[in-house]
């Protein structure tokens, strides 16, 4: 059976059998007053309550305090066909997020609708982003709207910050984390706000602070590992978050905001538990700091009653510094290939959106994007070697720009069209590059491209409660400097003409309420990717030599399922379960396997209030395996090796004081399952935890 034809089978069998089911995807009665509005990306939303129709999930503030997740890659994996995946190379210690088996260079993450992006090389460590200031996480997945602006060839992730709602409010929040015994780290959050009746003002600072983390009990050293017990060698982290926000509401249509967050990180590279020496060698590494810095200005004004102008204006800066160290002791510097490397990116733009309902049964959108990155870097060779050497600094630079239009059409009450297009270009304004053979900087070719995208969804809310939607979304995206320019060490060629990738996502779904308590959603999904971006090898012999090429095309398909449902006044149950098969054809690399993303994906949870004060949260966290990178020395003729697998059973256990005081205890992992989302590392035991929160 073709893969296209299994999607349209599945299509039809799911949504003609989701109206006879008594169970339903989560109905979330949140006050959303406190979602900074000015920060959100545009989704189609329903008529009737607001929700994302078009394959999109959030993932509320409450939802990360009772299933304990404190920082972004935790909080996005509890969604339907979102996966949270420990990068394959060990020396990073990064965690990447897939939607619906697209990664980070495909999926843009934003801030308040302002995209964080990393030019040279794009690695964001979602890890790295605390979640205590969040709102919300908005997740578009496949279709992601063209008026939001360029790259989003997989999906979009947006997090949405706070704002206040009373005239003076604000929470504290104070958690310490547990191994299987000792004290493994703590966590904290502050918040003040005030909203009087033409501004606000609000201020916030999260921390998260761990030691180490200890590895399951099952976990069993070989018998050379440098891994040699249960403490995560190196395993250490430290990041701090603060955000202060200023906005100004002259009348009941305008706003005008003014938003600054500063976060800054530490954290420890972790060892392949197999590996003893590492492979490759280069592979003892720390960040000192990993810091971000944004500043951005958002405004909406109304014209008329049925017009408006909405506006972002933004800089941003990323600075990072990495060091790789000699041996497990991390002290000296001195072996050939052992570095100091500093990254300074700085980027500014603006976003320009304005929306009109004047026209009779149309809405329509015009955005227009421009963005400036640049960024510098260089090396300190052998620090603590008297070969040590220092290069200049190197700058790097590119500008993008986007233009998009959207049209909703309404056919009846019932029934929406959306169409939109887009026209995304790129340059490349600077590609320095240092030449430690002549001792000088030359610069490669200058690259560039641009892309056409297109994407049509139809709405219909085929009953009172219910709605189906189907969408297809061709969406493209630009490599970043890395896949441009790397040369790897000396082992790859740059290819300055590299074009973009392109993904056509085809969607359909349906969510529906069934009675009171009932709510039930399925999203059935498939992808056709073109002139994928793979590294492929033009230069064979003693010394070989890579390049990135398009060359690669693949197909992403799959069905995503979820329910909750309120059995009685003291009990809900709910979760989601993702299929997802993928599929990357590489006709150079004919053993090439997707690495990252399980086929089977699900999370289960039930809360139990046995008194009014008291409820009890079990959940369970399931995942199939997945392919991983499998790097040893020799290297293997088929590098890649399924691991990932895991079933992690988790419990909190809340208690109301009061009105406003919460305490909480829970543990995750209480199986104390041992398991490697990538080969060689593997991830936490059995941990616990104690937190409190006060509001007021």
């Amino acid at each position: 059976m073709s893969r296209l034809r299994f999607w349209l089978l599945s299509s039809a069998a799911v949504l003609s059998a989701l109206p006879a089911l008594s169970v339903r995807a989560q109905e979330t009665s949140i006050n959303r007053d406190d979602v900074f509005g000015l920060g959100e990306i545009i989704v189609i939303r329903s008529k009737k309550d607001g929700a994302a129709t078009v394959g999109g999930t959030t993932v509320t503030r409450e939802q990360m305090w009772t299933f304990e997740k404190n920082s972004l890659d935790q909080a996005v994996n509890i969604a339907p066909g979102v996966n949270a995946q420990f990068d394959s190379n060990s020396r990073r210690t990064e965690s990447d997020v897939f939607v619906r088996g697209f990664g980070r260079w495909q999926v843009p993450l934003m801030v308040d609708g302002v995209r964080i992006y990393l030019p040279a090389d794009n690695r964001i460590d979602f890890a790295r982003f605390l979640t205590g200031d969040v709102a919300e996480v908005q997740i578009q997945k496949g279709y992601a709207s063209v008026i939001d602006g360029p790259g989003a060839m997989g999906g979009l992730i947006n997090l949405v910050s706070r704002k206040p709602t009373r005239e003076f409010e604000g929470e504290v929040r104070a958690g310490l984390t547990f191994g299987d015994g000792p004290y493994e780290g703590w966590n904290g959050f502050a918040l003040l706000g005030t909203r009087q009746e033409n501004y606000y003002l609000q201020a916030s600072a999260s921390l998260s602070d761990r030691n180490y983390f200890t590895l399951s009990d099952k976990y069993t050293p070989t018998a050379t590992s440098l891994q040699p017990g249960q403490r995560r060698v190196n395993s250490d982290s430290s990041d701090w978050r603060a955000n202060f926000k200023a906005g100004f509401m002259p009348n009941d249509t305008d706003e005008y905001s003014f938003n600054y967050t500063r976060q800054e990180g530490e954290k420890g590279g972790l060892l392949n538990v197999y590996n003893n020496p590492q492979v490759p060698p280069n592979s003892f590494w720390r960040w000192p700091w990993w810091n971000l810095q944004s500043a951005t200005v958002h405004s909406n004004t109304a014209i008329g009653d049925a017009s408006y102008l909405r506006t972002k204006f933004y800089y941003n800066t990323f600075s990072n510094v990495l060091y790789a160290y000699d041996d497990i002791t991390y002290t000296t510097q001195s072996a050939n290939g052992r570095f100091r490397s500093f990254y300074e990116d700085d980027a500014y733009g603006t976003s320009i959106e304005a929306g009109t309902d004047a026209l009779p049964l149309q809405s329509l959108k015009l955005a227009f994007h421009y963005r400036v990155d640049g960024h510098q870097e260089y090396n300190d060779n052998r620090p603590t070697s008297p070969l040590r050497n220092v290069e200049p600094k190197q700058q790097q630079g590119q500008k993008t720009w986007s233009l998009a239009l959207e049209d909703t059409y309404h056919v009846s009450d019932s029934f929406d069209v959306v169409g939109g297009v887009s026209y995304d270009k790129y340059k490349v304004t600077r590609s320095e590059e240092w030449n430690s053979a002549t001792s000088s900087i030359f610069e490669y070719p200058k690259g560039g491209s641009d892309a056409f995208n297109w994407q049509i969804a139809g709405l219909w809310d085929y009953s009172a409660t219910g709605q189906m939607h189907a969408s297809v979304s061709s969406r493209a995206r630009f490599p970043i400097f890395f896949e441009l320019y790397s040369t790897r060490t000396g082992t790859a060629i740059p290819n300055p003409n590299l074009g973009p990738e392109r993904a056509t996502n085809f969607e359909v779904g349906l969510k529906d309420k069934l009675g009171d308590n009932t709510r039930v959603e399925a999203n059935v999904f498939y992808s056709d990717i073109n002139d994928l971006i793979q590294t492929v090898q033009v230069v064979a012999g003693a010394t070989p030599q890579t390049q990135t090429q398009n060359v690669g095309d693949g197909e992403v398909y799959g069905f995503e399922l979820a329910l909750d449902t309120r059995v009685s006044s003291q009990l809900d149950v709910g979760g989601n379960y993702t299929y997802l098969h993928r599929k990357i054809v590489d006709a150079l690399q004919p053993t090439f396997r997707p690495t990252g993303v399980p086929t089977h994906k699900a999370f289960f949870y039930a809360t139990w209030r046995p008194v009014t004060a008291l409820s009890v949260t079990p959940s369970l966290e399931w995942a199939g395996k997945r392919w991983s990178d499998m790097t040893t020395n020799p290297a293997q003729a088929f590098p890649y090796i399924r691991t990932g697998d895991y079933t992690l059973v988790n419990l909190q256990a809340q208690y109301d004081v009061t009105e406003n005081v919460e305490l909480a205890f829970g543990a995750k992992n209480l199986l104390d399952d041992n398991y490697e989302l990538s080969w060689g590392l593997p991830q936490q035991g059995r941990n616990y935890y104690v937190k409190a929160r006060l509001t007021f």
